[in-house]
Formats: structure tokens, C-alpha cells, sequence
């Protein structure tokens, strides 16, 4: 028996109900699950998927002869403006789903107009056609929202799909389940719901998406056979197009719930979609409510806007980046991307050049970096027989460097490069080393879990007692170095130890090392290579020889002071005839025997 929904909606009439197919653009990085640890300025590094899952899409469209609204966001419309010109060409909808990728809450009303605007007019200036459709990015409307639906009428939109009931967002209004027309004064705007079932009073949401990856295909089938069986209006169902991505990376700073979320049965999806499309007809909202896309003016797509660099300064300072990597395959196509912003941004003040150090790597991370930076004649690429560690990795690339200032940063970006404008200037004439603090009062740390970050601040706390240091961090990769001070210096950790040594080493010179306040952010991608329980009883064992040494120095400098003790005057001088060398001093840097690479 059918239930009953709004007759104002065009029902068909064809001995098969067409449903209607809704289609999220956006990338991976930029799902909802991961939003607390992906911000929008880090979208741009990370490797474009989006090409290729939505054209495979579109294939498995046309062998089902199947039609959709493709809901694209905007900064996917700015970035990729032909893919979107695509969509269209291959006879499917496209509306918009925000520029932004934001939820109605994070927005006012004024916000939610302006991000409304800006991702109509890419979308637009993209597909050649006008947008009539709407639905919002992240979470879904309910009745505290219906001024959004006003705004969305005033501005020219036909159609939103922004309401997904859901538990009692829509109260007793089961209405609201199915379309239905908002009206605001004269205009009227249409609704389109996400679909869902009424069980005690609730909705429970079915439309597709994460419901249908998660519950086994033959529920979902139940879903969709149940729903035809019952209702006149059509199912209205939706997924993302990085869903029909078997080999998603994995952002491993998500969290293992969240990767749960959007990782499993990925595998699965394009057999179950096709399932669902070669089962039943599908159609997009603007066909389905008899509406038709205007052609606008101008129909040629426009390629992405170009990013000029910036005027360059005549007196750019020489500074060599150093990147240690290793088993950083998966890591390396966001690395790129953050360099590139990195050197345009500091390209007027700087000639950066970079030395990548391939530390033994097991895995395809030196054919990646040959791939993306062989041919580039401002990158240096060393191979090391075998791995040695950070530290020595670090070494590697200073003395493979052809400035004196030299800079170190951590493959996986966890501080951001762009970081350097603040930290460069810092390296004055008598300063050593510039070393980011995470732990100085101005700096920060985001997304790090809490038990490493008291481990880390502990260890920081050590060291500070023993070498007498008012630094707050100890431990950083992230820092600027005068090559003369490290060139030749001799340690005897490679590891992350080694990083710990180089800083103590330079302290136990009395050089002169300056902290800057940066911010930590947790690894995106892959997995941290640090052994926690041998990396702390290295750092207790390199502790125990600071503190060592220190008490040499102090007590050799207080025999200094007090000058030489008085001979005897019946005890002739001894000529030292004979006797051993002086051992060497562990603090001295041997300057007259530089190593080249």
C-alpha cells in the first residue's frame, strides 16, 4: 500500500518509478570524518583523487544508463574546472554542496550567503550552466533551520537536499520525510530529502552513503525493495565519489574510528552501486522535478586559475632545505605539494634549493623522488647504502649543501615548512642554530595524543636541567643550522637521537642556539618510524653523557680560572718528553678537515 506525500510533487506515470541518484564531489581528505585533523589550508597538498574517482563514476553511470545530480564543492569547481564541464557534457546535473565544506553551524547567516555565492559562481563560471540545486555540506537541516531554506528561495535556487531525518529532527512533521515545497512569500523552493524510514515515531536514516557500505548489500537491497513496495515518492539516494576508491591512503592522524568509518568496504562499492543502478531506474532532482538547466553565455570550460609567483627580491639570501626520508612513498605526493606553496611563498626573500636523503628506504621512496624531483634543477637527491637514521640523514644533507644557511624539516610535514618565514630571519650572525619549540609559551601543538606529548615535555624537561639551556624543546628535526658549526661534527646516535645530540653537542660549545615558537601538528599520512621504549632509554643514556661532559667542561673551566698550579722551585718543568698526547676534546669541531660530498 503506497503512503502518501505532497501531491503538489510530479508523480509519474510509468509502470516503473524512476528514483533519484545524488552524487557528492569532493575529494578524500575533505570528509566530514576527518575534518578534525584536515584543515582547509592543508587541502591543496595533499594528492587530487577526485579526477579519477569521479570519471570512474561516470563510467559505471553510462553501462547502467543511469542520469544523477552530481553535487560538486566549490573549491573542487575552482580547482578542477574541466572535470566539472565533464560531468555536464556526459548529460548528468551538477548543483552545489558550499565552497567551503562547512556545516549550517559553523556559519552565520551572512557566512552561509557568502560560501552559498561563491560556490554557485564556480560551479557556473565550470559547468557553463545555470545551478538550481543546493545541499549543504556537512550535517543536514532540521526545523531550527527552515531560515535557510528562506535565504536559498531569495537567491534564486529551485531545489535543496539539505534535510535527512534523522532520530526527531523533523518532530512529529513526518511529512518532511518526502519532497515537499517551503514557500517564502511568492517563491517556492523545493525539498528533497534524503530518504529515510518512520520506526516509533523516529526517522531512521537508509539514504545510501556510509548506511549502505557499512550494512551488509543484502540489507541495503532490503532497504531499496521495501521502500518501492511502500512509497510513491522516490528513494533518494547518495554516496561520494571517493567512495568507489579501493586504494584510499590512509590518514592514520584520524584516528582508528574514523578510519573505520571511511575505509571499509571500499572495495565493495562500485559492485553495489551498480547493483542498485542495474536493479531499479535513476534519475537526477532537476529531471525528476521537470526542471531544466539554463545555458549560460559563456561555454568554454575555464582552466584553473594559474598561481603566479610572487616578484622576486635582487638580494635573495641562498638557503638549502634538507628532507630525510624514509619509507615515505605515500607521504611524498603531499610533500611536493607543500614545497611548492613553501617556495612561492618565500621565493621573494629566498633562493631555496633542496637536498632529499633517501635513508635506506625499503620501499619505492627513492623511485618516488626521482619521479617527482629528479628533474628539477634545484633539488639534490642522495641515497644512503642503508639506513642510518634521522640524525645522520640530517648530517648528509648539510654537507651536501653548497649555503651556509641550511634548514631541516620532517618529511611528513608535521610542522609546517611554511613556518621557516619566521624561523630564517632569527639566524643572525652569531646564532648557531634556530630550533622550533612546540613548548616555548607561543607555540602549539594540535591533534598530538596527550601521553606523547607529556613523554616528549618530560624528556625536554631532562634536558634542560642538564645542559642548562632555557629552551623549552630539545627534540625537534625542525630547525636552521650554520653549516660550518655541523659539517663535521661527529655523533654517535644516527637516530632520532642524533637529533637530541646535535642540539647538545652545539650547547656544550656555549653556542648560541635560539628557540621559535612553531606549532606540532600530528602525522597525516603513514606511520611515525620511532621506536618509543628504545628511543626513551637512549635519551636517559644520552642524558647521563651530557651531564658527564658537563661537569668535565665546568671543572676544566674553573682549573682555567684559577690558573696554573706554581712548580716547585727545585722541580724543574716537566718537558712532557714521553708522555701520551692529550686526548682529544669531544667538544672540539676539527675545522681543518672538512668532509666533501
Amino acid at each position: 500500500m503506497h503512503e502518501q506525500y505532497p501531491a503538489s510533487f510530479p508523480v509519474e506515470q510509468q509502470e516503473e518509478q524512476r528514483h533519484i541518484l545524488t552524487i557528492a564531489v569532493e575529494d578524500y581528505f575533505q570528509a566530514g570524518a576527518l575534518s578534525h585533523v584536515v584543515q582547509p589550508r592543508q587541502w591543496s597538498r595533499f594528492e587530487k583523487r577526485c579526477e579519477r574517482t569521479t570519471r570512474a563514476t561516470l563510467s559505471l553511470l553510462d553501462q547502467c544508463g543511469a542520469k544523477a545530480t552530481f553535487f560538486v564543492l566549490g573549491w573542487i569547481a575552482s580547482e578542477l574546472p574541466e572535470l566539472v564541464r565533464e560531468i555536464v557534457e556526459r548529460g548528468h546535473e551538477v548543483a552545489s554542496k558550499g565552497y567551503h565544506h562547512l556545516a549550517l553551524r559553523q556559519m552565520s547567516r551572512a557566512k552561509f550567503r557568502e560560501d552559498l555565492i561563491q560556490s554557485r559562481e564556480a560551479i557556473e563560471r565550470a559547468a557553463g550552466r545555470r545551478v538550481l540545486g543546493y545541499r549543504i555540506a556537512r550535517g543536514s537541516f532540521g526545523l531550527a533551520d527552515l531560515w535557510a531554506l528562506d535565504l536559498l528561495a531569495k537567491e534564486g535556487f529551485l531545489y535543496d537536499s539539505s534535510f535527512y531525518p534523522t532520530l526527531r529532527s523533523i518532530g512529529s512533521e513526518a511529512w518532511r520525510r518526502f519532497p515537499f515545497q517551503h514557500r517564502v512569500g511568492s517563491l517556492k523552493l523545493w525539498e528533497v530529502p534524503l530518504s529515510s524510514f518512520r520506526l516509533a515515531g523516529l526517522s531512521i536514516p537508509c539514504a545510501g552513503g556510509n548506511y549502505f557500505r557499512q550494512l551488509p548489500h543484502a540489507a541495503a537491497k532490503a532497504v531499496l525493495r521495501e521502500w518501492s513496495q511502500r512509497y510513491a515518492a522516490p528513494f533518494v539516494l547518495h554516496f561520494h565519489v571517493w567512495e568507489m576508491d579501493p586504494e584510499l591512503p590512509f590518514i592514520s592522524a584520524a584516528g582508528p574510528l574514523a578510519l573505520l568509518r571511511q575505509h571499509r568496504n571500499l572495495g565493495e562499492m562500485p559492485h553495489r552501486i551498480g547493483d542498485h543502478l542495474r536493479s531499479y531506474r535513476f534519475t537526477g532532482i532537476a529531471d525528476r522535478l521537470g526542471l531544466q538547466q539554463e545555458v549560460l553565455p559563456e561555454t568554454r570550460p575555464l582552466r584553473a586559475i594559474a598561481r603566479e609567483p610572487l616578484v622576486q627580491s635582487v638580494n635573495r639570501t641562498p638557503v638549502t632545505v634538507v628532507v630525510p626520508c624514509y619509507n615515505e612513498e605515500l607521504v611524498l605526493p603531499y610533500l611536493a605539494n607543500t614545497l611548492e606553496e613553501v617556495r612561492r611563498h618565500l621565493s621573494h626573500w629566498y633562493d631555496l634549493r633542496f637536498v632529499f636523503v633517501d635513508d635506506g628506504s625499503t620501499d619505492e621512496t627513492f623511485a618516488q623522488l626521482k619521479r617527482i624531483f629528479g628533474h628539477r634543477p634545484d633539488c639534490v637527491l642522495i641515497q644512503q647504502p642503508r639506513n642510518m637514521g634521522v640524525a645522520a640523514a640530517i648530517l648528509a644533507g648539510i654537507r651536501a649543501a653548497t649555503t651556509e644557511v641550511v634548514c631541516s624539516i620532517d618529511c611528513d610535514c608535521t610542522y609546517d615548512p611554511h613556518q621557516l618565514q619566521g624561523m630564517i630571519p632569527l639566524f643572525q650572525d652569531d646564532v648557531d642554530m634556530v630550533t622550533a619549540s612546540p613548548y616555548h609559551p607561543l607555540g602549539g601543538v594540535m591533534n598530538v595524543p596527550g601521553w606523547r606529548l607529556a613523554l616528549s615535555k618530560g624528556l625536554s624537561g631532562l634536558y634542560r636541567v642538564v645542559l642548562g639551556e632555557k629552551l623549552a624543546t630539545f627534540t625537534s628535526c625542525f630547525r636552521v643550522y650554520r653549516r660550518d658549526a655541523f659539517v663535521d661534527l661527529k655523533l654517535e646516535n644516527g637516530g632520532f637521537l642524533g637529533v637530541a645530540e646535535m642540539l647538545g653537542l652545539l650547547s656544550m660549545r656555549r653556542a648560541k642556539i635560539v628557540e621559535y615558537p612553531a606549532v606540532l601538528e600530528v602525522r597525516m599520512l603513514g606511520r611515525s618510524k620511532m621506536k618509543i621504549l628504545r628511543t626513551i632509554g637512549g635519551h636517559l643514556q644520552l642524558l647521563a653523557r651530557f651531564a658527564r661532559l658537563r661537569i668535565e667542561r665546568d671543572s676544566g673551566l674553573t682549573r682555567a680560572m684559577a690558573g696554573p698550579p706554581a712548580n716547585p722551585p727545585d722541580v724543574a718543568p716537566d718537558s712532557g718528553s714521553g708522555s701520551e698526547p692529550p686526548a682529544p676534546d669531544p667538544l672540539a669541531l676539527p675545522r681543518d678537515q672538512k668532509m666533501r660530498c
